[in-house]
């Protein structure tokens, strides 16, 4: 064994949950070393949807306008059919013609592009902040201890062997991942529900497709199939499934097979067909009991898996990753104890177990064809996820959703969009977070600004302060009623857009946010 490197953090898993990881740890200024068993990014769509919520934390990186272009915004293509063939007569479990957009809500937008579109982009801006990938790279073995973790990693085409030593280990490593399985950490669910089978063709459908949707589920005599479209014309992404009890398996789905399916969803025998790409993939419930156990963390997959209804799959781990990333980096550079990374698992897997019952009961109405409206529910998804752990102080609720969305900032909850205004330009307080805390106070809140720019030299942590109303203009005069603390009170939010801790006006203001800040990041 030749070489060996130390990295504060080794990511394992190089899919959209360990990518972004990858980036948003790289954004704060963690050194990453990532390493993925594949040659490189997905070559099939897989994760579609990208929901608001995770484009306006890929906005304040920077990355929205090149996620867009890679993909397409949802407009007219909101709705999922249900037919017998695409050529047939649609039953629309909804159809919205209004697209997704609040912009009430977010600066972000509701944004369709495919995972082997956004990845790239992912690595890219990772890579121009220092962050290394491995691909054709695969994880030998791991042990760790109360120092950290010791890592064998093998190329895969060269077969050499390298040792990693790092501080902390992110587990992307999907559904069944590996590393979970070694710490021996129980997952909760029935596990492997359906096996299918995604095929990535090319065809021209536009005679069938007289309004588009974004999915449809096709179940005839000769096939059952999902249907989703791409952002590239033509191209076509449809799931089968097969059953490994009766002997099935993907090697049955040769070329011939593959167009004969997609020939019979469609409904047309004579229809030119190029398959792309086949891949074998699992449809499953479960949730990791533990996120965090000892130097290793477990994301996306690894961590929680349920049905794709409500595109929740993806969009979770991004944001599970969004919420590790600057507890990781604040005991890194020495700012937090390590005490604030139990956090993590407590304010994401208890996301995970009330998502799991929502979407698999959203999966369940599909499946039955039954009517749904579900706007509500997308919105409170997105937006609504509630935190109650350390590293909030006096949150108020104890389950993660509540019957509506609250548009008020209190502890626990993503801090509320405003619009701003900084030297001219246009902004969403969104696009100031992820790349340390945001304390906003009102026109009346200078001895606020005063005291974070001495804690943040004394603590080390980095901190910027705005008085709402003069530092950044009020565009919608909205600050009273999204932040009720008054125009001498404070808002502290969280690198990861979460309201850490509120105050009304004090001639305390410095002692009480170094309190506040002492307690969130467990350093007293």
């Amino acid at each position: 064994m030749a070489d060996e490197e130390r990295v504060p953090v080794l990511v394992v898993g190089g899919g959209l949950v360990g990518l972004a990881t990858t980036l948003f740890l790289a954004e704060q200024g963690v050194r990453t070393l990532l390493v993925d068993r594949h040659p490189g990014a997905s070559i099939q769509g897989r994760a579609r949807g990208i929901n608001q919520r995770t484009m306006e934390i890929y906005r304040a990186l920077g990355l929205e306008g090149a996620i867009k272009e890679a993909g397409k915004p949802f407009e007219d293509d909101w709705g999922v059919a249900r037919c017998d063939t695409l050529a047939s007569e649609w039953h629309w479990l909804f159809n919205d013609d209004a697209p997704r957009i609040w912009p009430h809500l977010s600066p972000g937008e509701f944004c369709q592009a495919d995972q082997n579109a956004v990845e790239p982009i992912l690595i890219s801006a990772a890579r121009d902040l220092g962050a290394q990938h491995r691909f054709n790279t695969e994880l030998v073995s791991i042990v760790t201890d109360d120092n950290g973790a010791t890592a064998v990693i093998r190329d895969r085409v060269t077969g050499a062997e390298e040792t990693v030593l790092a501080d902390y280990v992110v587990a992307a490593d999907g559904h069944r991942s590996p590393i979970r399985e070694q710490l021996g950490i129980h997952r909760t669910g029935p596990g492997v529900i359906q096996h299918s089978v995604s095929i990535v063709f090319h065809a021209d459908l536009s005679e069938f497709v007289p309004k588009p949707a974004l999915f449809w589920i096709i179940v005839n005599e000769k096939v059952g199939a999902g249907l989703v479209t791409t952002a590239q014309p033509n191209r076509w992404g449809m799931s089968v499934g097969y059953d490994p009890a009766a002997g099935q398996s993907i090697a049955d789905f040769t070329t011939e097979r593959c167009i004969a399916d997609v020939r019979a969803a469609i409904g047309r025998d004579d229809l030119a067909v190029e398959i792309e790409d086949v891949a074998a993939w699992e449809q499953a419930i479960g949730i990791a009991d533990e996120y965090r156990r000892g130097r290793v963390f477990l994301a996306g997959d690894a961590a929680h898996v349920w049905p794709p209804a409500g595109a929740m799959g993806a969009n979770t781990g991004v944001q599970d990753g969004y919420n590790l990333a600057w507890k990781i980096a604040g005991v890194v550079h020495g700012w937090a104890g390590d005490e604030l990374l139990d956090s993590y698992h407590v304010e994401r897997h208890t996301v995970a177990v009330e998502l799991s019952d929502l979407v698999v009961n959203r999966q369940m109405k599909r499946n039955s064809a039954e009517v749904e409206d579900d706007t509500t529910d997308d919105q409170l998804w997105a937006f609504g996820q509630r935190y109650w752990s350390s590293a909030v102080i006096g949150a108020q609720h104890d389950t993660v959703f509540g019957d509506t969305l609250s548009k008020v900032a209190e502890p626990g909850v993503r801090a509320p969009h405003l619009w701003v205004e900084r030297d001219g330009e246009r902004l969403s307080t969104h696009d100031l977070f992820g790349r340390g805390f945001v304390l906003f106070t009102g026109t009346d809140g200078e001895e606020w600004t005063e005291a974070a720019a001495r804690i943040s030299d004394k603590l080390s942590v980095p901190v910027q302060a705005f008085r709402i109303g003069a530092d950044l203009a009020d565009v919608e005069n909205a600050w009273d009623k999204h932040y009720p603390v008054g125009s001498g009170g404070a808002a502290l939010i969280r690198p990861d857009g979460y309201v850490a801790w509120l105050s009304p006006a004090t001639d305390q203001a410095s002692e009480a946010l170094a309190e506040a800040f002492r307690t969130v990041l467990r350093t007293s």
